[in-house]
């Protein structure tokens, strides 16, 4: 029998916490622990080795992207982490995202995406909704300097896997890219795949960044990413 997913909540509200782990444990998946702040969470994290980290961003005494960075950072079998923020997004989501986070929710998500989301994260996938994802690149890339940065280098990439990773940052869903390419949707995973181990990166929300990041995808690539709200 498969073992439930275990879930860590890290957020200064007793009612956000509250909700989500009512959501959660109705659909099967286990909090196995609670935080209030950042350090309780790195701590949280370290005794209970969750599956998944749902992560606030602005907490007392460590924010949440501190402490997405000490959890992922430097220990084997490291969970995945969402990210929770608000409509209006932090400038630290970012920051996050390029930390190690696999993806980001709003806090007024409905509890069908809530459990979605978790499930989909813990299989390796990114939770990526193309159209904020545009609205963090507009916000913050074109400043310049502000944010953690990866830095790869896209020498190492195919052709065929340059093409991949553009139309991955565009917000296409694997079975799009199989169908704008012309290819198996098999092939693309495996494409995919490659991208993300040559360029060292733990998931596609990491490769997104990338693409923009290297101007790969420039403010063309930005408007057309609005037009997928499919979850990768």
């Amino acid at each position: 029998m498969t073992e439930p997913l275990r879930v860590l909540l890290a957020d200064d509200q007793t009612l956000v916490r509250t909700g989500f782990r009512l959501i959660l444990g109705a659909d099967g998946i286990d909090v196995v622990a609670e935080a209030t702040n950042g350090t309780e969470a790195v701590e949280a994290a370290r005794r209970t080795r969750p599956d998944v980290v749902l992560m606030d961003v602005r907490m007392p005494e460590m924010d949440g992207l501190e402490a997405t960075r000490r959890i992922l950072t430097g220990a084997p079998d490291t969970p995945r982490v969402i990210i929770l923020t608000t409509f209006d997004l932090d400038r630290y989501v970012y920051a996050a995202l390029s930390a190690g986070a696999s993806g980001f929710l709003l806090k007024d998500v409905t509890p069908e995406h809530l459990t979605a989301a978790v499930r989909t994260v813990r299989t390796g996938d990114a939770l990526l909704a193309p159209a904020i994802t545009r609205r963090l690149v507009e916000r913050f890339i074109q400043r310049g300097g502000d944010t953690a940065t990866l830095h790869r280098d896209l020498a190492s990439l195919t052709p065929r896997e340059l093409e991949v990773l553009g139309l991955l940052a565009r917000g296409l869903s694997n079975a799009e890219l199989a169908t704008r390419l012309h290819l198996a949707e098999a092939t693309v995973k495996t494409h995919v795949a490659r991208i993300l181990a040559k360029l060292g990166l733990r998931d596609r929300v990491q490769a997104v960044i990338v693409a923009y990041e290297t101007g790969l995808v420039g403010a063309g690539a930005r408007e057309a990413a609005g037009q997928s709200t499919e979850q990768t």
